[in-house]
């Protein structure tokens, strides 16, 4: 190798030796080139913590039940011979339901009628007998005893007629029966007995079930430990509930308490309670679930923060701070209960505090944020 062309290689090593130095001192440890990049601001959504009188509520499961239920049965043996509603209708108090055979009644009300009219001959008899032989007894004629018979006879008479009356009003009742009108305003089920079916006088089956839905009740359970709140705030006026067909985007149907069970259920810890809805528009129905919500008092001055801003942890509940240079401070709280769009907290917090509602998930005590949207706890 001649010496120019070793010089050149000796140079070029010199220069990546020179190079790697270079490289290995800018990003050695401690070195300035190696100081920590700007920190970045995590993006957040706040909330401010204010005050609010909010409502004191129970929550349950309820299922809505008719106002009134009557079983429609025959009061008379007989044959239907008509049928005047379909299954499913709305019937009114006094609308005819079903019609059995009126004959054979009809038949017995006639002979009654006819033994009254032959009674009342007879008793007219009697009555002519009486006053014939008391006058006969006045001049001594004929003995007390003969006249004793005779006035037995016409008592008996009066008494025959009033049997016969008796009779005939029995009869006419029965004959009544035989037209079976609906004893409430409500919606017919299922036809039990169709016509043409012989029935028999107060039989197992009914006819037809009929519920009157306008009113209408929902009965719900709350645990026995709420009982004593719940009579405490029925003392002082009447107690307000709303009732709502989940997922159905019908607003919640307004009512109010009407009934408190007067025992406890001992194998759930649970007490019954009713409520009235007029039920106008009929949105509730018979048979569904609805979330049932009892109002019993509201409370003035009430620290509330929106839901997402509450945390859980190993050490309880907790919410991040938003201090006034920028970053956060984790804050335990006690939430005392949840309503709707906001948390009632008992401890932890005070109005005017401002909390991280969106991104928690990236802070840490001391991380420098950045609020996107600010808005009050509704």
């Amino acid at each position: 190798m001649s010496a120019p062309r070793r010089t050149l290689i000796a140079v070029a090593c010199l220069l990546l030796l020179a190079g790697a130095a270079a490289f290995a001192f800018r990003y050695a440890p401690g070195s300035r080139a190696a100081m920590p990049k700007p920190v970045v601001a995590v993006p957040v959504n706040v909330a401010r913590v204010v005050l609010k009188t909010v409502p004191v509520r129970l929550r349950a499961i309820g299922n809505v039940e008719p106002f009134t239920t009557v079983a429609v049965k025959a009061r008379i043996d007989g044959q239907i011979v008509a049928v005047h509603f379909k299954e499913g209708d709305e019937v009114h108090k006094g609308d005819t339901l079903f019609e059995i055979d009126r004959r054979p009644l009809q038949a017995q009300l006639q002979q009654a009628q006819a033994n009254l009219l032959k009674d009342r001959a007879l008793l007219d008899h009697a009555n002519e007998q009486d006053k014939r032989y008391k006058d006969l007894l006045e001049k001594k004629f004929v003995s007390p005893d003969a006249y004793a018979q005779i006035r037995t006879n016409s008592e008996t008479a009066a008494a025959q007629v009033s049997a016969d009356q008796a009779a005939i009003e029995s009869a006419r009742l029965q004959l009544d029966y035989c037209t079976i009108r609906s004893p409430i305003t409500g919606y017919a089920g299922k036809i039990q007995i169709q016509e043409g079916n012989l029935v028999k006088a107060n039989d197992t089956f009914s006819l037809v079930v009929i519920n009157q839905v306008v009113p209408i009740n929902a009965s719900f359970s709350v645990p026995e430990q709420s009982l004593s709140a719940v009579r405490k705030y029925q003392a002082d006026g009447e107690l307000q509930v709303t009732a709502q067909v989940p997922n159905s985007g019908f607003a919640p149907v307004p009512g109010k308490l009407s009934f408190i069970d007067n025992t406890t259920d001992a194998t759930t810890g649970t007490i019954k309670l009713k409520a009235q809805f007029p039920n106008t528009d009929k949105a509730l129905w018979p048979g569904q679930f609805v979330d049932v919500v009892l109002t019993l008092t509201h409370q003035d001055n009430a620290i509330v923060v929106p839901p997402t801003a509450i945390q859980n942890g190993p050490n309880g509940q907790y919410v991040f701070i938003v201090k006034p240079d920028g970053t956060v401070d984790m804050r335990d709280v006690k939430v005392a209960r949840s309503e709707g769009d906001f948390a009632v907290v008992a401890s932890g917090v005070k109005p005017g505090d401002t909390v991280v509602t969106v991104g928690q998930l990236r802070l840490a005590p001391g991380t420098k944020v950045a609020i996107a949207d600010v808005k009050a706890s509704e």
